[in-house]
Order: C-alpha cells, then structure tokens, then sequence
C-alpha cells in the first residue's frame, strides 16, 4: 500500500503522523525511496523506508465508521488478564508492537481495570499512557475532534466495561484468567 504526501498514517507505538515527502537516500550504492514522517506527538521527523512500511506496521488511520467499532470495542466486557505481571506485559507489549488500534485500545481496556484495582509497575504505567495517548489521538484525528472531547467517551467506554467485567459471576472471571484471556 503506497501513502501519498499529505497523507495521515499511523506509525506503531508512535501515533499519527502525516507523510511529509517521498526521498530518495542513497545507501550504499543504491538509491531508496522514504516516507519522511511527521509525528504528531513531539513533531519530530521518522524515515521510513518505503520498502519496510507494511513490516514495520505504517498504516492509514482506521475509518470514521471504525470509530463507533472502537468505542464499542472499548465499552466490551473482556477476560481477566495474567496475574503474574510479567506474563501479562510480555502478552501487552506484543499487543502495541502490531501497531493494530483494536490491540492497543485492549491494552488499554485492562490496564485502566488494573489500575482501579492496584498501583501499577512503573513500566505498566507508561504502558497505560501510551496506549491512551495512541487511542485517543487516532480517534481525535479520525472524528476531527480535539482530544478533549474525544477522552471523556474513551472514559465512559472504559466505565461500561469495567462495571460489565465487575458484575460476571466470579467463577466466569477466574475461569477467564485460568484460560490467560
């Protein structure tokens, strides 16, 4: 899939972008085309070569009839995560790495739960930032809405499931993290 310039994209773990311009770089004895990246985030620059954009997960931005999938996604009852923090942020850390918003906004889902519950590991920390950071600048970008208006639904999804998770029996919640779901 080619992006043109101007085009918005989705760089994993790093958030929206927009293409700036198609260049040539010369390495070694071959001349390769990039996408040179603008981040959203922190305004920085990303080369990417044109021939790695599916491998290293470049993507357009889902649709605006995703959205409506996404807060859905988010509002869904889910399965316990592991109990044993490694497990459970090797499973997490998989989940970002595939630049895939459904994932991230899953990471996010338990995460918040957890969070409720207990003070997070530092690194868990900054994985619930980041993931909220990822699903709510998608979904701005997409709806074309500031932020603002975009964190109090991610808030009240992220409410509906929590409170769904909270009332299943608690033998469907243990069966849910015997299984690792």
């Amino acid at each position: 899939m080619g992006f043109k310039v101007g085009q918005k994209v989705v760089y994993p773990n790093h958030g929206i972008g927009t293409i700036e311009q198609i260049e040539q770089k010369q390495i070694g004895n071959t001349l390769l085309p990039f996408y040179t990246l603008r981040l959203a985030a922190n305004n920085s620059l990303v080369l990417v070569p044109v021939s790695n954009a599916s491998e290293v997960g470049l993507r357009a931005p889902i649709s605006s009839g995703e959205c409506e999938m996404l807060f859905k996604a988010l509002a869904d009852d889910f399965s316990s995560p592991a109990n044993d923090w490694k497990d459970r942020f090797k499973e997490f850390s998989e989940k970002m790495r595939t630049g895939d918003i459904f994932e991230v906004a899953d990471v996010l889902k338990h995460l918040t739960y957890l969070s409720n519950l207990k003070p997070l590991s530092f690194r868990e920390q900054r994985m619930l930032e980041r993931s909220r950071y990822l699903v709510i600048s998608e979904l701005a970008a997409v709806c074309r809405q500031p932020e603002c208006n975009i964190e109090p639904r991610v808030d009240q999804a992220l409410a509906r499931a929590h409170s769904k998770h909270d009332r299943r029996p608690i033998r469907a919640r243990a069966a849910g993290a015997v299984a690792g779901h």
